[in-house]
């Protein structure tokens, strides 16, 4: 229920603050009984699709702590909680931020995951299964891949990508769409204004279609941003902590339900995935992860 209500609270307010973008810009709309208007589409694309990525970064931290149970650190409750607290003080500090917010979330599961609307206003969490099982050096490692995330800006960076994806596909969705109804109406059709049923059943086709496509440019830069966030965690730790610590999680189950999403993208591990769908994992193999590292300490 908590998910569902967040995601229609996120759709509304990208509708609202659409709809008076485009207002305020004067755009007209892009379709008429002359035919389309590019420059208004590419406008009105533009602005649902960057919209809709930046409100979901703004809402970012609201969202990860409701739906993960992420609990703030405000007054440690204990020398583990203490120890947590000056730990990501300490790297942030090395990474030349200002020090995020840092959570608990309650998960047998070994994960941590980092986010946040810019690099001095983020949150860092933590599973309580990794903090039980993991050795302090393998932590401050993990907490330092988190560190890497929010000093390189990741999560502004992939959402500038998906902002950049999502005009995309609305804008060629939509000429495909056109393209495909005008083909099917008949004559006495053509002559009437405005498009046919077949223009909204093809729009919403194509931008599922388009939409996949998508998730797979918007996958790989993800990998790429995790590689970095190795080696920044590698050189906030060390390197032989942040193998360590990949290692470790090798041998841990597949990641909770609840990070999905934005989460997943920032998140300290994911599910493998084999096949095709490699192409749509948002993290590289971990294999591959300790690989990279390797090389890099010789």
């Amino acid at each position: 229920m908590m998910r569902i209500g967040l995601f229609l609270l996120t759709n509304l307010a990208v509708l609202l603050v659409a709809s008076l973008t485009l207002k305020l810009l004067g755009v007209e709309h892009y379709l008429s009984g002359t035919g389309m208007n590019y420059g208004s589409l590419l406008i009105f694309c533009a602005v649902f699709g960057f919209i809709g990525s930046f409100i979901s970064l703004f809402m970012s931290k609201f969202m990860a702590k409701r739906s993960t149970g992420t609990v703030l650190i405000e007054q440690p409750g204990s020398a583990e909680e203490q120890w947590l607290l000056n730990t990501v003080a300490e790297l942030s500090k090395q990474a030349g931020i200002k020090m995020p917010q840092v959570g608990i979330f309650p998960s047998e599961q070994a994960n941590a995951f980092a986010t946040g609307w810019n690099r001095n206003d983020a949150l860092v969490a933590v599973s309580s299964g990794l903090l039980q099982r993991f050795r302090q050096e393998e932590i401050r490692a993990v907490m330092a891949h988190e560190i890497g995330h929010v000093a390189n800006g990741d999560m502004v960076t992939l959402a500038l990508v998906q902002g950049v994806v999502n005009t995309f596909v609305m804008f060629f969705a939509r000429i495909a769409a056109m393209v495909v109804d005008n083909f099917l109406r008949s004559n006495d059709e053509e002559a009437s204004s405005g498009p046919g049923i077949g223009y909204m059943i093809t729009t919403f086709i194509f931008e599922i279609l388009f939409g996949v496509l998508a998730s797979i440019v918007v996958a790989w830069f993800s990998r790429r941003r995790e590689y970095r966030a190795d080696e920044v965690g590698a050189q906030l730790s060390s390197n032989h902590a942040m193998i360590g610590a990949l290692q470790r999680l090798k041998a841990e189950y597949e990641m909770p339900d609840q990070l999905q999403g934005q989460l997943t993208a920032f998140g300290i591990r994911s599910q493998k995935k084999t096949g095709f769908m490699e192409y749509f994992s948002s993290h590289p193999p971990l294999d591959e992860r300790i690989d990279a590292l390797s090389r890099m300490g010789r």
